[in-house]
């Protein structure tokens, strides 16, 4: 396992390098970049841009220089925690970037603990229970979470809440706390809206994860090793959860690190359209303002976070599952 660890970490070297690289191109391969946006914008307003300052920017950010050395220069300088400046904030990346992760990792982890904790409860008695009334009731709400968008719940959602209760379901502050210093009453309050964007959020995430692990579950109790563990005399209870149900874990292991570049771009649309001061919107209009060095961070942070995610998920598939190894037969 350990050598298995080591070689998984050196390829992942190279792997980010070119992903990283292919990223940045395709942020720079559209003609013109974010100056050049900005001088057309202006004109269009029937202002005149300073050729002047515009030549500076351009000059002082290494926008005049061939595509491998802005590339070279953004990625090193990234090492030394420098993420380059947001023309369309005036500010720097790594500034935007650590105020909008806090709240969607906030979010994002709170999502996943709250649809395991919903999902796996509901799909094991579900499964054990087949063809039953819960398990139909289950089934078409499973059917109605997978099939209907996030962003139109959010929508039906923040009509009724508008429409019956006179109150405002977007944002995740309100507006006295929107800008203020951190504080118990800024968390009270960030708490009293999180309840919605989580509401909406775990509807499809959990409707998913019911339908996966209730199929694997009803797959595998009829198996023989199920047949033998009940014929020892186990308890009905232990025989479910020590086999069959570790088994139909795998594919929730298996994709669970997936979910980690889901912190950044999941539930961009969401969170457009319950205006979630998070980072799935912010990536969204620095890649249409061509503002390179803040969208080429952002997507660099995914490189990290799904190569990462993808070892996690490997190990959590070997540890749930005894039948995985990695390594030499035997060893």
């Amino acid at each position: 396992m350990a050598s298995y660890i080591a070689r998984r970490l050196i390829i992942m070297i190279p792997t980010v390098l070119i992903i990283s690289f292919i990223s940045f191109g395709i942020i720079v391969l559209p003609p013109g970049d974010y100056l050049e946006s900005l001088v057309a914008s202006l004109e269009a307003q029937g202002e005149r841009a300073d050729q002047d300052y515009i030549a500076f920017l351009r000059r002082s950010y290494g926008l005049d220089q061939p595509f491998i050395v802005q590339y070279w220069r953004w990625f090193s300088n990234m090492f030394r925690g420098d993420f380059g400046y947001s023309f369309e904030f005036r500010r720097e990346v790594s500034d935007l970037i650590g105020e909008r992760m806090l709240l969607t990792v906030v979010i994002s982890i709170t999502t996943i603990l709250l649809t395991t904790a919903i999902a796996w409860p509901i799909a094991l008695f579900s499964a054990t229970h087949k063809y039953s009334f819960f398990d139909y009731v289950a089934t078409f709400f499973g059917f109605i979470g997978v099939s209907t968008p996030s962003f139109l719940i959010a929508l039906v959602f923040m009509f009724l809440m508008g429409r019956y209760f006179g109150v405002s379901a977007g944002g995740l502050f309100s507006p006295q706390y929107m800008d203020a210093a951190w504080s118990w009453a800024r968390v009270k309050d960030l708490l009293a809206h999180l309840w919605v964007p989580l509401f909406i959020l775990a509807t499809g995430s959990t409707a998913g994860s019911i339908r996966t692990i209730r199929a694997n579950m009803l797959d595998e109790l009829g198996k023989p090793y199920v047949i033998t563990a009940r014929a020892k005399g186990l308890t009905e209870l232990k025989v479910i959860l020590k086999y069959p149900f570790r088994v139909a874990l795998n594919p929730f292991f298996s994709s669970v690190g997936w979910m980690l570049p889901g912190i950044i771009s999941g539930s961009t649309i969401l969170s457009t359209v319950l205006s979630l001061p998070t980072a799935g919107p912010l990536l969204l209009r620095a890649l249409q303002t061509q503002d390179m060095y803040l969208a080429g961070s952002f997507i660099f942070l995914q490189t990290i976070l799904t190569v990462i995610g993808t070892l996690l998920s490997d190990l959590a598939l070997a540890w749930s599952d005894p039948r995985v190894r990695y390594g030499k037969a035997g060893s």
